[in-house]
């Protein structure tokens, strides 16, 4: 719980950090990507900080499987778009994809 955690805490703070990458894997059809890309920086850090205190971490956990889910959209239109990715190779773009499905039992485990 700690790697997940500690992983969705500073991937939250990444957002925040780089949020120009972030707006730039948003799919077109969705609306406010720059408000979109704040919010689930905010959701990444509380639901990380969340799995990591007892009393909250089923809740986070739930959350996190949510949020994988939220975000797997972004993760196909890098794989559907990889010219706009040049320095990610195409493989590994791909890959992002079923990493959303290991990332969502790795928090169902959680649960």
């Amino acid at each position: 719980m700690y790697v997940l955690g500690l992983f969705m805490v500073a991937g939250g703070i990444n957002h925040f950090v780089h949020p120009r990458a972030y707006v730039r894997m948003m799919p077109p059809y969705l609306p406010w990507h720059g408000p979109l890309v704040f919010w689930s920086g905010v959701a990444e850090v509380l639901l990380g900080v969340g799995l990591l205190i007892p009393a909250t971490r089923v809740v986070s956990a739930w959350g996190l499987i949510a949020l994988f889910i939220a975000v797997f959209p972004a993760n196909l239109q890098m794989a559907r778009e990889p010219e706009r990715f040049r320095k990610i190779p195409k493989a590994v773009l791909w890959a992002r994809l079923p990493l959303q499905g290991v990332l969502i039992l790795w928090a169902w485990w959680y649960t």
